[in-house]
């Protein structure tokens, strides 16, 4: 009976360990993140556009878009210090290159000297949408730039940007 233990036991920690692999792998194929729960950012970032998921940029960006909200992408998106300072903290240790477990394949693909203010400038990000004519988007009353994650990407406020659940208005679902 011992002899068949080890075959088992090895056998099972295998079965065990590729699990933990596929669920990585799935991650990051499949664009799964964290999805938001901190109140104060669901408030103030999310009252004019999608919370983004902070592990999607890294700390670097996150610092750099929250000391300039006076000119938040032509905008005054301003704070009282203590929120700007709450939010911050909130994003840069929930940031891509330093929440739990490696970076996923957008930031992957950033070299370490680049410093984006947008998801859309990754260039992960850009491999995965170079596929969708720009017409789509861009002459799409509901949509007007791919920066408005949730319009497609139906699950996006979960967490979730998975390719089996995109869905284009106007064209239906996406698959690469």
């Amino acid at each position: 009976m011992s002899k068949h233990i080890i075959p088992i036991t090895l056998f099972a920690m295998a079965v065990a360990g590729q699990a933990y692999a596929d669920k990585d792998e799935y991650r990051e194929s499949h664009g799964a993140s964290m999805p938001v729960k901190n109140e104060l950012y669901q408030k103030e970032c999310g009252d004019c556009h999608i919370a983004y998921p902070a592990e999607l940029l890294p700390a670097r960006s996150w610092e750099h878009l929250m000391n300039k909200l006076d000119k938040h992408f032509g905008e005054n998106a301003e704070l009282s210090e203590d929120n700007r300072q709450a939010l911050s903290r909130y994003l840069t240790e929930n940031a891509g290159d330093r929440s739990r477990g490696s970076p996923g394949k957008l930031l992957k693909s950033l070299d370490r000297s680049q410093t984006p203010e947008r998801i859309t400038e990754l260039p992960y990000f850009k491999k995965e949408h170079r596929e969708i004519p720009a017409r789509f988007y861009e002459q799409n009353p509901k949509m007007k730039s791919l920066s408005n994650c949730e319009v497609c990407h139906t699950r996006a406020a979960q967490g979730s940007f998975a390719e089996g659940e995109i869905n284009i208005p106007g064209i239906g679902r996406w698959e690469d």
